[in-house]
């Protein structure tokens, strides 16, 4: 199948997001199938207000729609809910052809984290974005429940995989400073309640390791806290291995990436019993989940490494991936039949 993939969040941008379509695109094109992107790349830009790192494609609808019509797609994937994403929900719906969307991020909880705009109104524009697609796939049970009572329709689930030769147990030596060290590894921003985890009175010493537009501002607040910035592929994956506690204070994620990355490295996970870290760390076995978040991360000392490693075996990008085409498949099984079993030319929109 010829799958076309539409996202704002991609490369440079280091996040979850980013993350999971790349390797789920790296996945798909193992098994066979073409995956061109649709992103920022090649567009005129702007950054997003308050968050710099993330940039916007202007004027895209007119160059999404011609590149759609070049790429002649079997399926379409929107997997973000900006100025891109629209411009492709819009030729699908022009053309009326079925195309799946996912829910990454809780931009509604953001949203009015940044602004105080209500909930309600932000959820009632996410189900109009997304109200139209065949799929909208979601990471967690508890998620599919939330947007549920929502008022979401066509729920289906996708879950996340993890790199575990990358993300593996290493030497502690990695670190320095005094034991032991509790590490925070994500974006810095607003959402991630980060400053949860960096008030906390913890013996020894804290990590951070990221970047973001709360970044400087945290960096001159906590000065005894070691931030580290952006690191990526095996630096990222020896600084996660070094800790002896992941916090995990998000109460807006959706997932939580990081989490399985954590406990492939066999680090514990200390978190509040929310979404995302409910549906992964089991509690007094591979972290410990608790409102008291000083209490989670003292307690969470006591696990078992290799439980932590053995739970994060469980997600594999291979699985995630077959999940995925299976809501792709059953949005065009037309295009899907044809591509996989007869060989013969797929399923396209009429033109305009």
């Amino acid at each position: 199948m010829n799958i076309v993939l539409v996202s704002d969040a991609w490369s440079p941008q280091i996040n979850g997001v980013v993350n999971t379509l790349a390797r789920t695109r790296e996945q798909l094109e193992k098994l066979g199938h073409t995956v061109p992107v649709i992103s920022p790349q090649g567009f005129r830009t702007v950054p997003l207000p308050s968050y710099p790192e993330i940039r916007l494609a202007l004027f895209a609808g007119r160059r999404v729609h011609a590149r759609l019509d070049e790429l002649k797609p079997d399926a379409v994937h929107i997997a973000t809910e900006g100025p891109l994403g629209l411009a492709a929900r819009r030729w699908c719906l022009r053309n009326r052809f079925p195309f799946t969307t996912s829910f990454h991020t809780q931009f509604p909880e953001y949203v009015w984290l940044r602004t105080r705009i209500p909930l309600g109104l932000s959820y009632r524009l996410m189900r109009w974005f997304h109200g139209p697609a065949s799929t909208v796939m979601v990471a967690t049970p508890t998620l599919h429940e939330r947007l549920t009572k929502w008022g979401f329709k066509n729920l289906g689930m996708w879950s996340r995989g993890v790199d575990t030769e990358l993300f593996r147990l290493r030497q502690k030596s990695f670190l320095d400073g005094p034991r032991p060290i509790f590490l925070y590894m994500g974006r810095v921003a607003i959402e991630k309640n980060i400053e949860a985890f960096l008030r906390l009175d913890l013996p020894g010493t804290k990590y951070v390791v990221g970047g973001g537009p709360d970044l400087e501002m945290l960096k001159r607040k906590y000065p005894v806290v070691r931030f580290t910035g952006y690191q990526t592929n095996v630096g990222l994956a020896k600084h996660v291995a070094g800790a002896d506690v992941f916090v995990f204070p998000s109460r807006t994620d959706t997932f939580g990436l990081v989490i399985i990355e954590a406990l492939a490295c066999g680090v514990p996970v200390a978190a509040f019993p929310v979404q995302g870290p409910v549906d992964i760390v089991q509690n007094g076995v591979t972290g410990w989940l608790s409102e008291n978040l000083s209490k989670a991360a003292l307690d969470a000392l006591r696990v078992d490494p290799n439980r932590c490693r053995e739970e994060a075996l469980k997600y594999t990008w291979e699985a995630c991936t077959h999940q995925f085409l299976t809501h792709v498949r059953s949005a065009n099984p037309r295009a899907a039949g044809a591509a996989l079993v007869t060989g013969a030319p797929a399923l396209h929109p009429p033109r305009d």
